[in-house]
């Protein structure tokens, strides 16, 4: 296996190869003293990557953007975008540069340096958010939610100001694209037709073949249905594992249905659907419950931009209007994953309203609950307490759990023991709330990378029991209620 640090023959340039109007090349702006944080093993694996990769001073300097393979440029992309709902015009790659693509994955430096995207900001990103991003990229894709991936985290020392004196970092990202619906926009808002047709043909081409094989001469179109597929999928994902994403502006929305651009995000705690995770988010646009309806509205965006490729609005608006059905059932389908039934069912849906209303009512905890459940289903048993000491009210919790026990009976489950088994696989024991990740953090400030490195292996496999790490399946303390996470986060 080439070592891509040496070996520019691994690396290929697809997206870089539309052209100037899509990417400008950079020149490395380098970071003093740079050292490893933390590396993903699997995915370097996965990538092809030599096997001594994260002992390699090259592949530090490469990921650090302090150096490029040999007779390669780092580049970066340009955007727009709707933030918070309101156009924001020309965005791009303010503190991202891409590599190219390897093992058919593109890779991606975040916080590199300034770039022309950069608008007056220093293009560079923090230990703490480089962190996050890290952990939690890795933790929604053991989970099985759609996601980038992130490769490693390489600091420096060199100081960075956001609300206080931070220090650098850069982490690597990896996706098969980093296409989001702001490509479409920024060229169909400068009425740059033949480029927003190149940027289509690209993405079906290589993402979306399917789209060309089709009775009908409408590849736009499909590919718009295709996306709105992906993203009803991605979004039901989300809400199933009490995901906010704080900062769904379109320039956001990846055009693969993939959970882009960890910045403000956070797991729920006790289950209150009207959260707003972002501290920046002060009308409550990106709320928990209002996520599907905000994907919606962006895929709206989308369709718009693409219509002067799909040229009839009726056929975009029919394409759009999938979601209305795609999503609740792409939920229901979760949810009754969930509660360890093999296929949601019309009869199901009550058994889940209700529970929904009861874990908001009391702001239960919603990944502990989902587990414990998953436990309590292997017996089934109402004397059991470990769900309903959960419950305030538990006259409530317990004919809920009345009601599903006889559903399931109803059902035909083929065992106890085999539900609860699915459940378990389904429901994961850790996920990454605030807390967990602000213990990595604190410890990588004093140069202490164990926390993170645990955190990261722990969070790789969430289904796992982890019996060492009992303590962070457990409760939020008190303490985590006054972590703020905003758009600098």
């Amino acid at each position: 296996m080439a070592n891509p640090a040496t070996d520019a023959s691994v690396w290929t340039q697809s997206y870089a190869n539309l052209g100037e109007d899509f990417v400008t090349p950079l020149t490395p702006s380098p970071l003093p003293a740079p050292y490893w944080v933390g590396c993903n093993a699997a995915l370097g694996r996965q990538l092809g990557l030599d096997p001594q990769w994260q002992t390699s001073e090259d592949m530090l300097a490469l990921l650090t953007g302090n150096a490029l393979p040999t007779g390669r440029s780092q580049t970066a992309g340009v955007y727009s975008g709707h933030q918070f709902g309101v156009w924001a015009g020309q965005l791009g790659d303010g503190r991202a540069c891409s590599l190219g693509e390897i093992g058919g994955q593109e890779v991606q430096l975040k916080g590199a340096g300034p770039t022309p995207y950069s608008r007056r900001g220093d293009g560079r990103a923090v230990l703490r958010s480089s962190i996050r991003e890290f952990l939690c990229s890795e933790a929604m894709h053991a989970s099985g939610v759609p996601t980038t991936r992130a490769l490693c985290i390489t600091g420096s020392d060199a100081p960075v100001w956001r609300e206080e004196r931070e220090t650098a970092a850069v982490v690597t990202r990896v996706a098969p694209s980093f296409v989001r619906f702001g490509h479409f926009e920024h060229f169909s808002h400068h009425q740059h037709h033949a480029q927003l047709k190149v940027l289509a043909d690209y993405v079906i081409d290589r993402f979306y073949p399917a789209c060309r094989n089709l009775e009908h001469d409408q590849p736009y179109v499909a590919l718009l249905a295709a996306v709105t597929a992906r993203t009803a999928e991605m979004v039901a994902h989300w809400q199933s594992v009490g995901f906010c994403h704080g900062v769904m502006n379109t320039d956001n929305m990846s055009i693969l249905g993939l959970t882009l651009d960890y910045g403000p995000f956070q797991f729920l705690d006790g289950y209150d659907p009207t959260h707003i995770c972002n501290h920046s988010d002060s009308q409550g646009r990106y709320a928990f419950f209002k996520q599907p309806n905000i994907a919606y509205w962006n895929l709206f965006c989308l369709g718009q931009a693409l219509l002067p490729l799909i040229g009839e609005q009726e056929q975009a608006i029919a394409a759009l209007e999938t979601y209305k059905s795609l999503y609740p059932a792409a939920l229901a389908a979760r949810m009754a994953a969930k509660l360890g039934f093999a296929n949601a069912h019309e009869n199901q849906r009550s058994l889940i309203e209700s529970i929904l209303k009861l874990l908001a009512q009391e702001r239960v905890d919603f990944t502990i609950f989902w587990r414990r459940l998953s436990h309590w289903s292997a017996g089934m048993d109402l004397a059991d307490p470990q769900v309903l000491d959960l419950f305030v009210d538990r006259d409530a919790a317990d004919q809920w759990l009345a009601a599903y026990r006889t559903l399931h009976l109803q059902s035909g489950s083929d065992g106890k023991g085999s539900t609860s088994a699915r459940m378990l696989r389904t429901n994961p024991k850790f996920v990454l709330r605030n807390h967990l990740g602000e213990l990595a953090i604190r410890a990588a400030k004093e140069k202490d990378f164990s926390v993170l490195h645990q955190l990261h292996a722990v969070l790789a496999d969430p289904f796992a029991e982890h019996a060492a790490h009992e303590d962070w399946a457990g409760f939020a303390p008190d303490w985590a209620q006054s972590i703020e996470i905003s758009c600098s986060s």
